[in-house]
């Protein structure tokens, strides 16, 4: 869903205004309200990505399709580059696989050596299916482990993108999952708070963030 940054800007200071007390908000209401005003459009993407990096799936929506083109290994394995912009896996399934994987594991865990063991068994298979994310030649990719042969497609490949403001855009707006805004205003008055020095309020509020994103 689409945010924009002024109506951002207002509901972080309301949050603000609602947990912090009287001496710390006469302190912030002596910074310029313009000044202020930046430093809570300058967090905005920082707290966007952290809220859409450590959200649970059940609270993402939107993404955007990937995998159109996949690459074959010998064993039925195989990989698709991903977009420049990928954050976050949201879902991936193959289209022989008995069910899709919402998080991929990363070249330096054992779980991901265990792939190119020679007993089938230990690697990925279309009942136990696992996916990576690593980096190749031509870019960031997402390997698959693994197909009964090399037919099978991709039928669902969903991420999330590095959050930006449209600038285009007069008001600037910015993509948010909507079950994590709130979390997101919550984070974004934190990091206002920890610019401003007010590092024990900033605290506080990150984890009122966190928490709601239980």
């Amino acid at each position: 869903m689409i945010f924009y940054v002024n109506d951002i800007i207002k509901d972080v200071r309301v949050v603000i205004d609602e947990n912090v007390n009287y001496d710390t908000l006469s302190f912030i209401n002596d910074v310029n309200t313009l000044s202020l005003n930046e430093i809570i459009k300058s967090k905005i993407v920082a707290a966007a990505m952290f809220t859409h990096c450590n959200a649970p799936v059940h609270m993402l929506d939107g993404g955007y399709n990937f995998g159109e083109s996949i690459y074959w290994n010998n064993d039925n394995s195989g990989w698709t580059l991903l977009p420049e912009d990928f954050l976050r896996l949201v879902v991936f399934q193959m289209s022989d696989w008995d069910y899709p994987l919402y998080s991929a594991i990363l070249p330096d865990t054992p779980e991901y050596r265990k792939q190119f063991s020679r007993f089938k068994g230990i690697k990925g298979s279309p009942h136990r299916p696992q996916c990576a994310i690593s980096i190749r030649p031509d870019g960031r990719a997402l390997e698959f482990f693994s197909c009964k042969n090399n037919n099978a497609t991709v039928i669902r490949g969903v991420y999330l993108p590095y959050p930006e403001i449209d600038k285009k855009n007069k008001k600037n707006g910015i993509e948010i999952c909507e079950r994590c805004y709130q979390s997101f205003v919550y984070k974004t008055a934190s990091l206002t708070l920890l610019t401003v020095g007010e590092n024990d309020k900033s605290i506080i509020l990150s984890e009122l963030a966190n928490n709601l994103l239980l």
